[in-house]
């Protein structure tokens, strides 16, 4: 006689828990698999963040070396061959009744060290900032008497630009006028690189002790929110950075934001004499 199976709800319940306890290990194996990748991707993340880091220290160790042995080839030349100047001036000047020849002699020593100083000065310069082809060598000097034609290219280019200035428009230092122009060329051209802006408006405004300039752009941008314009791995901000710095040695100061409502606003203040 043959001996009677298993009820079947008992088996039911048997193929219900194997088939859960499979599910079990199948989801527990899934989520240590999904937390190994994250771990794994994170890793990744973080080392590629070092290896970033340690590229751009490299970078920057390089820049500030190069840049002190040029300020110390400057300080050598320019100290050298003024000092020269002056002995050869002041000898100039003590003998230039009594002794005209050699006062003639001693000048003629302060034009070739002008001359040489002038021809080290260029060289030096030029390795901070060649000219492409020397195509920039005879090229008008920046000033905000030619912000028209950057304008105009600006806004041939799609981005349509206000102008508006503020104040009674005076000489500026050349320093200052040139550092001016290089903000507005650097915003203006930052917001056509990225697309970030339906327009741009500019204000120069002449205080009585200071300069101030502001270029505002609106439209979507990348990351909302009022917070300082960081240099990413594409160099965006960087011009920003280097117009900082130049703003500060005449003891101003520039800022760069992302704005609420979209776009961003770059204002500078730098101080120059009352009219």
């Amino acid at each position: 006689m043959t001996p009677p199976g298993p009820p079947s709800a008992m088996v039911d319940l048997v193929g219900w828990l194997v088939a859960a306890l499979a599910g079990g290990i199948a989801a527990g194996l899934g989520v240590a698999w999904l937390r190994a990748r994250r771990r794994h991707r994170q890793a990744l993340e973080e080392r590629g963040w070092l290896l970033e880091r340690e590229r751009e220290s490299a970078g920057r160790s390089a820049v500030e070396e190069e840049r002190a042995r040029i300020a110390r080839e400057l300080h050598d030349i320019v100290s050298h061959n003024v000092s020269l100047m002056i002995v050869q001036a002041t000898a100039a000047r003590e003998v230039l009744t009594t002794l005209p020849d050699d006062a003639a002699a001693a000048l003629a020593a302060v034009e070739t060290a002008g001359r040489t100083t002038m021809t080290e000065l260029r060289h030096l310069l030029g390795l901070l900032a060649p000219a492409a082809d020397g195509g920039e060598e005879d090229a008008p000097q920046p000033s905000l008497s030619r912000l028209s034609p950057l304008v105009d290219r600006i806004a041939f280019a799609g981005l349509p630009v206000e102008v508006r200035i503020a104040g009674e428009p005076r000489p500026l230092p050349s320093g200052v006028d040139v550092t001016a122009y290089r903000i507005v060329q650097e915003a203006l051209t930052n917001a056509l690189r990225h697309g970030t802006a339906g327009k741009a408006e500019v204000t120069v405004r002449y205080a009585e002790r200071s300069l101030r300039v502001e270029v505002l752009t609106s439209g979507p941008s990348v990351l909302t929110g009022d917070r300082p314009v960081p240099a990413d791995a594409n160099g965006a901000g960087r011009g920003l950075l280097g117009l900082k710095q130049r703003v500060a040695v005449y003891g101003g100061d520039l800022d760069a934001r992302r704005r609420l409502g979209g776009g961003y606003r770059v204002r500078a203040r730098i101080p120059v004499d009352g009219p």
